[in-house]
């Protein structure tokens, strides 16, 4: 049974930092892809931040590049998402995610693309 479970979410002033935590079971974590989407109230899910099966690339979207750093340990089977400089914007139920896949060329991807979610974790920014 995979199993992708978060961490980490809460409430935070703007211009302070979260840390998400994703922990996987059920899959060989080293040959997924990891990412993180997010979800607004009343928006579509959209892709924040991925990176390669080793960790020796990631990917962020243009609304949290410089501010967000995706990482992963494979030995322990988790991928993290540290979150500093947060704006009310960042605002979101936050979900990790697998795909299987032997490369990752670079860039944003479709949620249709995602092999596996977790349940997510809510990130609240107040102004």
């Amino acid at each position: 049974q995979v199993q992708l479970v978060e961490s980490g979410g809460g409430l935070v002033q703007a211009g302070g930092s979260l840390r998400l935590s994703c922990a996987a079971s059920g899959i060989t974590f080293s040959r997924h892809i990891m990412a993180w989407f997010r979800q607004a109230p009343g928006k579509e899910r959209e892709f924040v931040a991925a990176i390669r099966l080793s960790g020796s690339y990631t990917y962020y979207s243009d609304s949290v590049k410089g501010r967000f750093t995706i990482t992963r340990d494979n030995a322990k089977n988790t991928v993290y998402l540290q979150m500093n400089s947060l704006k009310p914007e960042d605002t979101a139920v936050y979900y990790c995610t697998g795909r299987y896949s032997p490369y990752y060329s670079g860039g944003a991807y479709s949620a249709k693309d995602v092999n596996y979610w977790g349940q997510g974790t809510q990130v609240t920014v107040s102004s």
